[in-house]
């Protein structure tokens, strides 16, 4: 099982208030001018205030914010924190104001161990792996590392020695993370992840997996951003300089249609590539459209007034990824794993079932956090 493959999990973030995050980082920090300088009735309004969260609620500073105030906000909001990049849907990247005082719950956990080494396991029905911090409606997330810098891999202990000796070779955790990209499977009791016995079998499903995770990480962590084979590449031929009010697919054409703008080539996969039961396309063109919704009101009615030209470079490194991964479904559906390692074997060595330790956060007292009102933070 997953749970006993990777045992720490933590579940999403949960924000409170939509406002704290959004596609396009300047209308994140207008958002924050407009907030505080209201006051009163007008800024609580504006705040959205929860049980978690009011303006007159302290909070801890986000681990690796240092930046970020900790008094409470109607005392001083101090200034905007620097946006940073999240996975709020899936392949959806957008923007997050890290400020606790603002998220109902911020899992700081996570906070403490995101770093350019980390990885983060989501679990939607298909798994996805992203270099991002997933804050949105997600499933639980499960880190690769327990500690900051790759120190601690948050797998059962005891499983990478087993693996190597078995498989004849070092084994890595990445190199575990891309097997479940490649076999995991959802079944009766939760995610499965069926371990071969066959030294070929293991090398076979890293080759697969490795190319699924190049494909997800989309040139993060300073690799290659992935590319359509043959040389094909989507381009825009028709710029959007009006804002679409719609999206729309011509098969036959291979284009896709953002009110008078065009992008193509345009594969069918990418177009009818869903998660969680959606189209990915119309998903993320809808939350770049959100703000314009006749039924937004306050912070979340601010946005950009015209379409921002980095969108449509991200649309285009979107459809790329989209295209790819759908063209590796077949192969990912069709894989077998071949005869399994018995779970008596993991046993007699020790891995499973792993500590209860090994399913919670490590001690991570690497440096000081700033408690609410600029106490200092005991973990």
């Amino acid at each position: 099982m997953l749970d006993e493959l990777m045992p720490w999990a933590v579940g999403g973030l949960r924000l409170g208030r939509d406002w704290v995050a959004a596609p396009d980082p300047a209308a994140l920090r207008a958002r924050w001018a407009a907030l505080t300088s209201a006051e009163g009735a007008e800024r609580d309004r504006l705040f959205r205030p929860s049980r978690s969260r009011t303006p007159a609620a302290g909070a801890a500073a986000l681990p690796g914010q240092r930046s970020a105030a900790t008094a409470r906000f109607t005392d001083g909001p101090g200034p905007c924190p620097e946006p940073v990049r999240v996975l709020r849907e899936p392949f959806d990247e957008q923007w997050l104001l890290p400020d606790q005082r603002l998220i109902d719950t911020a899992r700081p956990e996570l906070w403490r161990v995101l770093d350019e080494h980390q990885l983060f396991l989501v679990e939607t029905p298909d798994p996805l792996v992203t270099a991002h911090l997933p804050a949105g409606r997600l499933g639980r997330i499960r880190p690769l590392h327990r500690r900051p810098g790759g120190a601690e891999p948050n797998l059962a202990p005891g499983l990478l020695p087993l693996l190597g000796e078995r498989y004849g070779g070092w084994v890595t955790p990445e190199d575990v993370l891309c097997w479940i990209l490649a076999a995991g499977r959802p079944g009766p009791r939760g995610y499965e992840v069926p371990l071969a016995a066959d030294p070929a079998r293991w090398r076979a499903g890293l080759e697969l997996g490795h190319r699924l995770l190049t494909v997800q990480l989309r040139g993060a962590r300073g690799g290659e951003a992935p590319r359509l084979p043959g040389g094909r590449r989507p381009y825009v031929r028709s710029a959007v300089t009006a804002w679409p009010h719609e999206v729309a697919y011509d098969a036959g054409r291979e284009t896709l249609s953002l009110g008078a703008g065009t992008v193509s080539p345009v594969p069918s996969g990418a177009w009818e590539y869903e998660a969680q039961g959606v189209r990915v396309l119309e998903a993320w063109f809808a939350a770049r459209l959100a703000h314009r919704d006749p039924g937004a009101d306050g912070l979340e009615a601010l946005g950009p007034a015209e379409w921002p030209q980095a969108w449509t470079s991200e649309l285009l490194a979107l459809v790329t990824t989209l295209a790819l991964l759908a063209d590796l479904a077949p192969e990912r559906a069709a894989f077998e794993p071949g005869p399994t390692l018995p779970s008596g074997e993991l046993r007699a060595a020790g891995v499973l079932p792993p500590p209860r330790w090994a399913s919670r956060p490590a001690s991570v007292l690497d440096h000081q956090e700033e408690g609410p009102g600029g106490q200092f933070a005991l973990l």
